[in-house]
C-alpha cells in the first residue's frame, strides 16, 4: 500500500476537521498503518456505540447455527413473559428476521417511545408502540430491535450476551478486557455499549473477512456471515445526516452495505469497514460529525493505494507521523498558583454537571488537583496529560490559565467524549464536546459499567 496515500488521507481528515482517535488499516492480514491521537492509545478500549450491533448479529448467528433459534421465530414465542396483554396482530408476527433487518414497521426509531410506555421492559414497550408500516416492507433504523435480539439470544442460550460472545468469540481470538454498558436491570444494551480496543475491532473485521475462521478455528458460521452482510432491504437517508451513499446501499443483518463491501457503524464515527474484494479492513474511532465524508474518504485514498507501495523512506516518514499523532494540550500558563473556588452554571448548552456543583482547583507540582462536587477528584496536567480514575473509568486531563480564566480538557478516554471546563472568578461551566447519547451526567460516565437507559430524543 502507498504510504503517501495514507498520509494524504490523514491530511484530508485534518483539513475537514474530522476528529479521529484511532486508525488501523489491515490489508491481506497485515497491519499496514496504525495510529492513535494522544491521549488515546493502543491499550485503551473505546466505546463503539452502534457498532455493537454487528457483534450482536454474530451472537444471533451462533444461536441459529446451534439450532436454538431461527429467522422465523417470533418474539412473542421466545419471550412470552414480555408480551403485553393487548399486543397487536402485527406485534405477534414480528420475527428474528424483522428485528435483524430493522423492518418491524416502526417509524421513527421506537426506542424513546417504547421506554416511555414501559420503563422497566423495553421488549414490552416495543410491542406496544404503534406500527406505521407492514412488517418486512420498510427499513427504519430502530435500536429496540437489537435489544430484543440480545434478550432472545440470552433466553435460548441461557447465557448473558457478554458471556456468550466472550466464550464463543473473544476468548478464542485472544480478545481481553471487553467492557459493556448496561441498562438499569444489569442487562447489556446489545444495540450499543460495547468497548473494545482498536486492534480487537480490526481482528473482528478480519474474522468477518475470513468467513468466520480464526487460526484454523471456525468461530463464526460462514453461511451466517454471508447472509448477514448482504442487503435484505433498501435504506433511506438517515435523519439529520447529509446524504451518504455508503448508508443507502441497503441494510443486512445489523450491517450497512457500502459501495465497497460492508461496514458496522457507531455514532460519532466508530467504523469497522470490510472490503472482501480487496482483502481490506479499516477501523476508525473518533468523535465525528454525521457527515458524508466517511467511509467515502477511504475509497478515494486507500483503494487506489493498494498494490502501489512507496519507498522505505516514505514508509518511515508515515510511521513517524503515525507515532506522533496527538491532540494539543491546553495552551497557557501554570499561574496563578493560588487555590480557586467556583460553582457550575448549568445554563450553558451541553452542560456535563448539575447546576451549583462545587469546583475547587488546587495547584500541585506540574498541574492541578481538580475537585468537582463530592465524588470527582481529578488530576490535571500542565502541558501534559494526567490520568485519574475516581469512580472506575479513567479521565485524562490537561489544563492551563489563560489570563483570568482556567481551562481544562477532561477526556473520558474510553469514549468519544470529553468535557471542557472553564472557570472565571466564581463561575464555572463544564460542557461536552459531543454529548453522550445515554446521559449528559459526567459522573455516570465515570462509573464502570455505566448503568442507565438512553435518553433518546
Amino acid at each position: 500500500m502507498s504510504s503517501r496515500a495514507v498520509g494524504a488521507l490523514l491530511d484530508q481528515l485534518e483539513a475537514r476537521s474530522v476528529e479521529c482517535h484511532s486508525l488501523m488499516v489491515v490489508h491481506r492480514g497485515h497491519i499496514v498503518a496504525e495510529g492513535w491521537w494522544a491521549p488515546y492509545s493502543a491499550e485503551r478500549v473505546h466505546l463503539l456505540y452502534s457498532l455493537t450491533k454487528s457483534f450482536t448479529s454474530v451472537a444471533v448467528g451462533l444461536a441459529i447455527t446451534d439450532g436454538l433459534l431461527s429467522l422465523d421465530d417470533l418474539v412473542v414465542d421466545v419471550l412470552p413473559d414480555h408480551v403485553p396483554a393487548d399486543v397487536s396482530e402485527q406485534g405477534r408476527r414480528i420475527t428474528v428476521h424483522h428485528l435483524l433487518s430493522m423492518t418491524a414497521g416502526h417509524d421513527p426509531d421506537s426506542l424513546d417511545e417504547a421506554w416511555r410506555l414501559e420503563p422497566g421492559d423495553l421488549t414490552k414497550g416495543f410491542l406496544r408502540v404503534p406500527f406505521a408500516d407492514a412488517e418486512g416492507t420498510r427499513h427504519t433504523y430502530d435500536n429496540s430491535t437489537t435489544y430484543i435480539l440480545a434478550r432472545m439470544v440470552e433466553r435460548v442460550t441461557g447465557r448473558g450476551l457478554p458471556e456468550f460472545l466472550d466464550e464463543r468469540v473473544f476468548q478464542p481470538m485472544g480478545i481481553e478486557g471487553a467492557e459493556w454498558d448496561r441498562v438499569a436491570s444489569g442487562a447489556a444494551f446489545g444495540f450499543h455499549g460495547l468497548h473494545l480496543t482498536t486492534e480487537a475491532i480490526a481482528a473482528f473485521g478480519e474474522l468477518l473477512l475470513r468467513g468466520g475462521v480464526w487460526r484454523d478455528q471456525q468461530l463464526a458460521p460462514r453461511e451466517w456471515l454471508e447472509l448477514a452482510t448482504r442487503a435484505h432491504i433498501e435504506t433511506l437517508p438517515l435523519p439529520n445526516w447529509s446524504p451518504n451513499p455508503d448508508f443507502q446501499r441497503g441494510y443486512g443483518y445489523q450491517f450497512w452495505i457500502s459501495r465497497h463491501g460492508y461496514h458496522g457503524h457507531g455514532s460519532y464515527g466508530q467504523y469497522c469497514v470490510v472490503v472482501p474484494s480487496h482483502e481490506l479492513v479499516i477501523v476508525l474511532t473518533g468523535a465525528v460529525d454525521p457527515t458524508d465524508v466517511l467511509p467515502g474518504l477511504f475509497w478515494d485514498y486507500l483503494l487506489p493505494a493498494l498494490g502501489n507501495p512507496d519507498s522505505p523512506q516514505d514508509d518511515e516518514l508515515l510511521a513517524d507521523r503515525l507515532r506522533g499523532l496527538s491532540f494539543t494540550p491546553v495552551p497557557g500558563s501554570a499561574h496563578p498558583s493560588s487555590s480557586t473556588r467556583a460553582t457550575i452554571d448549568a445554563s450553558a448548552e451541553n452542560s456535563a454537571l448539575p447546576d451549583g456543583t462545587a469546583v475547587a482547583i488546587e495547584p500541585v507540582t506540574g498541574g492541578w488537583l481538580l475537585q468537582l462536587g463530592p465524588s470527582l477528584k481529578l488530576s490535571v496536567g500542565h502541558s501534559e496529560w494526567r490520568e485519574s480514575s475516581p469512580l472506575g473509568r479513567p479521565v485524562v486531563a490537561t489544563g492551563a490559565w489563560q489570563g483570568d480564566t482556567f481551562i481544562a480538557d477532561l477526556y473520558v478516554i474510553t469514549t468519544p467524549h470529553r468535557v471542557r471546563l472553564e472557570v472565571n472568578a466564581s463561575r464555572a461551566v463544564a460542557t461536552w464536546s459531543t454529548v453522550p447519547l445515554t446521559t449528559s451526567n459526567l459522573e455516570l460516565h465515570l462509573r464502570s459499567p455505566l448503568m442507565t437507559r438512553p435518553d433518546v430524543a
